[in-house]
């Protein structure tokens, strides 16, 4: 191990791992490195006789057992990490003294845990839910986590309403009942009387919350945060993470399947994306506001139930995220990981978002808690790349040994040493806010306006989209028990748009509202005009945002999709060599499923080993099929009920369906031959055009009626 005096300052991963402890090869020992005889037996009086207790390797092996499992997190405990690294495109130091924001040549390492938020450990990654994308930033002036969620705004204003938030959604104490889900009682009448959350909703009950990848969805700050540069010159910033493969999610439906299917299908697609070499790309970007026009929109910078639309203050790109390495342990990592919003470096500081100043306390709480002991930044995954000197002392599971008679400041006898470093060389000074204000709990009118911007989230979704809203509204409302909260939920939905409420009332079996009801907690005061505390920035009032429709993501790559080729004994080996080549080259990944394992024959007797079967394997767990050709492929697939349903499914979700022209007999036996539909099915081996469609992800104007089976 170097001491504090080798050891160098350095970006590079390797800098911020654990030990890595390899077995092989070496004799087992117990933790204080005694040699162990044997491992099997206990140590007893005869060999039928009791235990004795003086057996330390049984005492140490099942005590170290018996705490293996650390108390989960309350939320987001169900999540997974990699490792990667930040390379910066252009200098922000006109707004930042952040070094790992200054400098294009160094590139700094990260390590990124993606989560859903309300589920246990053990509970599913397809659920409806909000992610987690949280980042910590391991830079050279200490660690920076950006921790957020896949979503721009949040539920609640004030971080006083958290604990209830959660209480709501989490399962119901007295049955504990269900697990990672929001369709229950508690939650939506938590909602239903808290007008706050209507743009939040919004956002929770859209396809944002059913994403089909964790590489495939944005990464959002949530709160607005200050830069801060040398001058000491304050901005307002909003981050976001925009993943290059575009932003893409599955069917609800789907979402319900594959948690069946595959509960670890978003952990198992990251591991694996990391191993085959296609590293999860993100682009960093920044809405950045100059302090002066802080109060000159129509919303409050300060209000985490508040987006800035794009259109207004446009994303300005200025790096990228790659994530290359996947953890060697799961839990001395991704576990052990602790992220908290206060961490920040020189050149970054905080709001007076009320949500935000609340988890400046709570994150360090939790840690204490989960971790067990305030040393838990000494832990290989929480340390800083630079040595930590201070005069914390002590404490459980103290990993550091702290030489000298002196852990105090001011001292003399330690030379005055550790030093307190200056604004010029580093040192972290908190933002020079002016505040002049009464202690009040209340909340400023400018927080009062809780429906225009739900209104236009909903506005700026494509046709399928909202319908997608409307229909996870009435599945989530129609598991209520209780029909006063079904009722004031619907009530609530016609702030936000009439159609929508009067959709889900007639779902319900409730009468359909007429007009706008006015929200009987008061979104406002009686008195209040919401143009009456906020003045107008000019162009601020939108109607639409082409940038909240995942409709307008980046649709222009393959690359990573998983895509399922059928074949049988039979199959054509020209056309899956083809196949194969292409999909390849467009860097999509290909799986081979045949009516059973093992080796399937082709038309010129070419053996090969098919990857998955029908009965293993379901079309949910994939992006598009393709069916090869071959007469005598083509009649056994004809044959296959679990292959006409794969494909009904795929058709059913909306998913490219494509084939050579000998698949047309087997497509007539699909819901394909009883459909007009031509959106996403590819024929006669037209393989750029498969691949041009894959691209687009989903066809969802399928979904249109009488064009796909309930």
């Amino acid at each position: 191990m170097q001491t504090s005096k080798t050891k160098k300052k350095s970006s590079k991963i390797s800098d911020i791992s654990a030990e890595i402890i390899d077995a092989n090869g070496q004799t087992m020992t117990t933790d204080i490195g005694v040699k162990i005889n044997d491992d099997h037996n206990s140590l007893k009086v005869g060999d039928r006789g009791a235990t004795l207790l003086e057996d330390f390797i049984l005492r140490e092996k099942l005590t170290h057992f018996d705490r293996e499992r650390i108390p989960e997190r309350v939320v987001h405990a169900r999540g997974t990490g990699a490792h990667g690294v930040f390379k910066l495109y252009k200098s922000l130091s006109k707004y930042t003294k952040a070094a790992f924001l200054n400098d294009t040549a160094i590139e700094t390492p990260v390590f990124v845990r993606f989560s859903t938020v309300a589920g246990f450990r053990g509970s599913s990654d397809l659920a409806r839910d909000v992610r987690g994308f949280s980042v910590k930033f391991y830079t050279t002036e200490g660690n920076y986590d950006l921790v957020g969620n896949n979503i721009p705004v949040f539920f609640i204003q004030d971080s006083m309403k958290f604990p209830d938030l959660v209480h709501a959604v989490k399962p119901e104490p007295n049955n504990e009942i269900p697990q990672a889900a929001s369709a229950h009682d508690t939650f939506w009448d938590f909602i239903s009387l808290m007008p706050e959350s209507a743009h939040m909703i919004m956002w929770a009950m859209s396809d944002r919350t059913l994403p089909r990848s964790f590489r495939m969805m944005e990464g959002f700050g949530v709160h607005t945060f200050r830069l801060v540069n040398a001058k000491g010159e304050s901005h307002f910033v909003k981050f976001h993470w925009k993943p290059v493969l575009g932003v893409h999610s599955v069917a609800w439906d789907e979402a319900q399947k594959i948690s069946g299917k595959d509960p670890d299908f978003h952990r198992r697609d990251l591991w694996e994306a990391i191993e085959d070499g296609n590293f999860p790309e993100w682009e960093f970007g920044v809405q950045i506001i100059p302090e002066k026009d802080e109060h000159k929109f129509d919303f409050d910078l300060l209000d985490p139930t508040k987006l800035i639309p794009e259109e207004i203050v446009p994303v300005e790109i200025i790096g990228k995220m790659t994530l290359n390495r996947n953890v060697e342990n799961f839990f001395a990592e991704t576990e052990q990981v602790a992220f908290h919003p206060g961490n920040i470096v020189p050149g970054i500081d905080f709001t007076n978002d009320p949500l935000l100043q609340g988890r400046l306390f709570s994150y360090t709480d939790t840690h204490l808690h989960r971790l067990g002991s305030p040393n838990f930044t000494q832990l290989p995954i929480n340390r800083p790349l630079q040595t930590a000197y201070n005069n914390h002392r002590d404490g459980q599971s103290q990993h550091n040994v702290h030489k000298g008679q002196v852990a105090y400041s001011p001292n003399s006898l330690g030379g005055g040493c550790p030093y307190m470093a200056k604004a010029l060389q580093g040192g972290f000074v908190s933002y020079d806010e002016k505040i002049d204000a009464h202690k009040i709990r209340a909340r400023s009118r400018s927080f009062f306006d809780h429906f225009s911007q739900a209104i236009l989230f909903y506005n700026s979704q494509s046709n399928s989209e909202k319908q997608h809203i409307k229909d996870a509204l009435s599945f989530e409302l129609s598991m209520v028990k209780s029909s006063v909260v079904r009722e004031r939920m619907v009530k609530n939905l016609t702030n936000i748009d009439l159609n929508l409420s009067q959709y889900v009332a007639d779902k319900l079996g409730l009468p359909k509202p007429t007009k706008v009801e006015v929200y009987e907690n008061g979104a406002l005061p009686a008195d209040a005009n919401p143009k009456e505390y906020a003045s107008v920035y000019k162009g601020t009032t939108l109607t639409q945002s082409v940038a909240l429709s995942m409709q307008h993501s980046k649709k222009d790559t393959i690359k990573s999709r998983q895509i399922a080729v059928f074949i049988a004994d039979g199959f054509d080996d020209k056309s899956l060599v083809k196949f194969e080549k292409t999909m390849s080259e467009a860097g999509a990944k290909i799986c081979t499923i045949a009516p059973k394992l093992g080796k399937i024959k082709s038309i010129k007797g070419k053996d090969i080993v098919s990857d998955k079967t029908f009965f293993n394997s379901a079309s949910v767990l994939f992006d598009a099929v393709y069916i090869v050709g071959g007469e005598q492929c083509i009649n056994k697939l004809c044959n296959e009920m679990d292959a006409i349903h794969f494909v009904n499914e795929a058709f059913k979700h909306c998913k490219v369906i494509g084939g050579d022209s000998d698949a047309e007999k087997f497509f007539k036996l699909t819901y394909i031959g009883n459909s007009n539909v031509d959106e996403g099915i590819i024929k006669n081996s037209d393989l750029s055009g498969f691949i041009n469609a894959v691209a687009q992800h989903r066809f969802w104007e399928r979904e249109a009626a009488r064009k796909v089976p309930a």
